[in-house]
């Protein structure tokens, strides 16, 4: 699966595009310069069940490492993945 990102300066996304359709996002918004607030995640039914969420959330944990980020996951979904998986917790 490939997750795509983009980003203005304010706000951005990861996601997952397929036929020129996309089938996956996670959205994010800038607080300052050096953390983003993920707000929304939203997989479509034909990705559900594999790991795209997941997957979402894991690029936004690269990014974060690359870039010297931390993030403050208020989506629900994120804030799970979070909750479940101690070592992202260098990036929050």
């Amino acid at each position: 699966m490939n997750i795509e990102h983009t980003d203005d300066g304010f706000k951005g996304k990861f996601f997952v595009e397929q036929d020129h359709r996309e089938l996956a996002e996670m959205t994010y918004v800038w607080v300052g310069n050096e953390k983003f607030i993920i707000d929304h995640t939203e997989v479509s039914d034909e990705l559900r069940g594999q790991g795209a969420g997941k997957q979402l959330v894991a690029a936004a944990v690269s990014f974060a490492r690359e870039k010297s980020l931390k993030i403050i996951p208020l989506c629900s979904f994120a804030k799970n993945v979070f909750d479940k998986t101690p070592e992202y917790g260098d990036v929050l």
